[in-house]
C-alpha cells in the first residue's frame, strides 16, 4: 500500500452529511436589530404625542409600534438563537423552524394589536375628545418616515434562494423570519400614513370621526396581514406541506422510472428555506437498491436529505400488502 494513501479510519464517514441544511441570514439579523432600535424609540414618542395631543389615530399607531419593537425583538432573538444553536444535537434538521416559530409569534402579537387598535377605536368613537393637529400630524409625519427607514432596511436584507435546475425551479424561497418583521414594519407605516390622513382631514374639514375611523381600517389591514402570516408560519411548523411542487415531482419521478415501483408511503417537509427532507416507501416487482432511485430524485436539488425503503413483490405472488417482503431499506 503507498504510505502517502490517506486510511479511512471510520468508513462509514462517507455516507454521513450535516443536518444543517441553513446558512442563516447575518444581514438579516443585523438589519432587524437596528429596526429595533429605530421603532423602539419611535414608539415612545407617538404613545407620548398621541396621549399629550388626544389623537386617537397616532395614539394607536404608536402602541401599534410598540407591538412591533416587541415582534421586531423575537425576530432578532429567533435569527440569534437559530446561529447559536445550529449543529446541536437536539435538532433533528438544524434550528432553521426557530425563526419559524419566531415569526408565527410575531403573527400571533400582530393579531392581538388588531384587536386593541379597534377597541381603542370604537371608544373613541362613542367618546371623541379634541385633537390637537398640529403636533399630531408633525409627530405622524416622522414616524412615517421612521417606518420607511425600517422597511427598507428589512427588504434589502432578504436573500431567498432560487433553484434553476431545470426541474421544477420553485423561485425565491423567503425567510419567513424576515417577513415577519418587514409585516410589522409595513403594518406601522400603513397605520401612519392613515393617522397622518385623518389628522389632516380633521384639521382641514373638521371630520374629527376620520380619527377614530381610520383607526378601524388599520386594524382591519394588520388583521388581514396577520392572517396571512400566521398562516404561512404555521404550516411550516406543522409540516403542512405535501402541496408543495416539489412532492408532484417526487412522483414523477417515480412514476417515470426504467424501473417499474410504485409509491406505498410518501412524506416530505421542509427543514431551510427552499429545502425540502423526504421519506420515500416504494414497492417493485424486482430486486432495486434504493440507491437506484436515490440518483434519480437527486437531480432536484431541494431534496436535501432523503431515505428510501424498497418493497419487493416477486412476480408470481399475488399484489396484496399482505404478501410484500421488504428486502432492503436506508436513509440517504
Amino acid at each position: 500500500m503507498n504510505p502517502s494513501t490517506p486510511l479511512l479510519t471510520h468508513p462509514q464517514d462517507a455516507w454521513q452529511h450535516t443536518h444543517v441544511f441553513d446558512e442563516g441570514n447575518p444581514l438579516a439579523e443585523r438589519n432587524t436589530l437596528l429596526a429595533v432600535v429605530l421603532t423602539a424609540v419611535m414608539m415612545v414618542v407617538e404613545i407620548v404625542g398621541g396621549w399629550r395631543y388626544n389623537s386617537m389615530a397616532l395614539l394607536a399607531d404608536g402602541w401599534h409600534m410598540s407591538s412591533h419593537a416587541l415582534a421586531l425583538g423575537l425576530s432578532v432573538i429567533a435569527y440569534a438563537a437559530a446561529r447559536r444553536l445550529a449543529g446541536h444535537s437536539r435538532f433533528a434538521f438544524g434550528t432553521w423552524k426557530i425563526e419559524i416559530l419566531g415569526g408565527y409569534t410575531s403573527a400571533v402579537l400582530l393579531s392581538l394589536v388588531a384587536f386593541l387598535m379597534a377597541y381603542q377605536s370604537v371608544e373613541r368613537l362613542i367618546s371623541p375628545t379634541v385633537i390637537h393637529y398640529d403636533e399630531a400630524i408633525g409627530i405622524g409625519v416622522v414616524g412615517l418616515l421612521v417606518n420607511l427607514v425600517c422597511a427598507w432596511l428589512l427588504r434589502g436584507a432578504d436573500h431567498g434562494h432560487d433553484h434553476g435546475h431545470g426541474h421544477g425551479d420553485h423561485g425565491h424561497h423567503e425567510d419567513l423570519n424576515l417577513r415577519s418583521a418587514y409585516v410589522h414594519v409595513l403594518a406601522d407605516a400603513a397605520t401612519s400614513v392613515l393617522a397622518i390622513v385623518a389628522l389632516f382631514g380633521g384639521k382641514l374639514w373638521g371630520a374629527s370621526w376620520l380619527d377614530p375611523v381610520m383607526g378601524l381600517v388599520g386594524a382591519v389591514l394588520v388583521a388581514a396581514w396577520a392572517f396571512t402570516l400566521m398562516r404561512d408560519s404555521g404550516k411550516v411548523l406543522l409540516d403542512a406541506e405535501m402541496d408543495a411542487p416539489v412532492v408532484e415531482e417526487v412522483r414523477e419521478v417515480i412514476a417515470e422510472s426504467p424501473i417499474p415501483a410504485t409509491i406505498s408511503d410518501l412524506h416530505v417537509w421542509r427543514v431551510g428555506k427552499g429545502k425540502y427532507a423526504c421519506i420515500v416507501a416504494l414497492v417493485a416487482s424486482e430486486d432495486v437498491s434504493p440507491d437506484y432511485f436515490k440518483k434519480q430524485l437527486a437531480i432536484h436539488e431541494e431534496l436535501v436529505h432523503i431515505s428510501i425503503e424498497v418493497n419487493r413483490i416477486p412476480a408470481e405472488t399475488s399484489t396484496s400488502p399482505h404478501l410484500q417482503r421488504p428486502v432492503l431499506g436506508v436513509g440517504l
